[in-house]
């Protein structure tokens, strides 16, 4: 019998943040990249799962089954996953990929700190596995300029109205050939076009945001959850640098390779993945 079902809460500006739900177990949260949405970015890992533990699947407002709304800046995304995980009315586990890797630290590192409408939510992430965290400032000048071209190609190609051929430019920075074919055939490219017009507006609000960022030692200081982070033995090296920075900055935090992947393991090696998750978050 299936256990899929959907999850929804609203948001203090009253944006409606839907998830899928899958299985039965320990909670865990999964947090998608820039480029899909819950379902289209951990679809092919929850099946792993799912006998083990409820894997929750939302997506960022604008994305899958959640509402839009203009403020998509960093802080605002971590107050939706807040929300999200308040809703639960249990300690869950956050699992993060690449952007929404970061996602997952900035809630961590505000989970036990009291806000003005809420008591104190300590407790509400009890661990945190990321895939990948891009650190944007640890990337040399050749990794920063691929990612930048992607990023303008993308916005070209949008431009000219070919959202698939414009979310697939931008995956070209991150993602190696084989993984792009990979991508290509389950029609990856095809399903997460429609969210280019919401990328682009999602980076230009990172990009302007001010304030401290999840790689400030001091924001990585302040989660105290355990955090395992991942990355793939075929990687762009500014993702392992990353891992080793938030490995060593949080207060319990520990490293995995994922042999033979690169950054799109969710999508080419979900089993690896899965396996990982399992061991960190525990079962029994």
């Amino acid at each position: 019998m299936s256990t899929q079902r959907t999850h929804h809460v609203t948001t203090t500006d009253g944006v409606t943040i839907g998830g899928t739900v899958h299985g039965r177990g320990r909670p865990l949260v999964f947090l998608h990249g820039a480029i899909g949405d819950g379902d289209l970015d951990w679809g092919r890992l929850v099946g792993h799962l799912t006998g083990r533990f409820t894997c929750h699947l939302p997506s960022m407002r604008g994305r899958g089954l959640s509402g839009d709304h203009p403020d998509l800046s960093p802080g605002r995304q971590v107050d939706d996953v807040l929300a999200y995980l308040d809703s639960l009315g249990e300690p869950a586990g956050l699992v993060g990929w690449s952007a929404g890797a970061n996602l997952a630290l900035g809630a961590a590192a505000r989970s036990g700190t009291p806000r003005s409408d809420t008591a104190a939510r300590s407790g509400a992430v009890d661990a945190v596995a990321l895939l990948e965290p891009p650190m944007r400032g640890l990337m040399d000048e050749r990794e920063l300029a691929v990612i930048v071209g992607a990023i303008a190609r993308m916005g070209e190609l949008a431009a000219g109205g070919d959202v698939t051929a414009a979310i697939r430019a931008f995956a070209g920075g991150p993602f190696g050939d084989e993984e792009l074919a990979v991508a290509e055939e389950a029609g990856y490219f095809e399903a997460a076009g429609r969210y280019v017009p919401h990328l682009l507006s999602l980076l230009g609000q990172v990009e302007s945001s001010g304030g401290p960022t999840v790689e400030d030692p001091a924001v990585l200081g302040a989660v105290s959850a355990p955090v395992l982070v991942l990355y793939g033995s075929g990687t762009m090296a500014f993702y392992r640098a990353g891992a080793r920075h938030v490995a060593g900055h949080v207060r319990d935090g520990r490293m995995r390779e994922i042999p033979g992947a690169g950054h799109a393991a969710p999508l080419t090696h979900p089993e690896a993945l899965a396996e990982a998750i399992t061991r960190f978050f525990g079962a029994g």
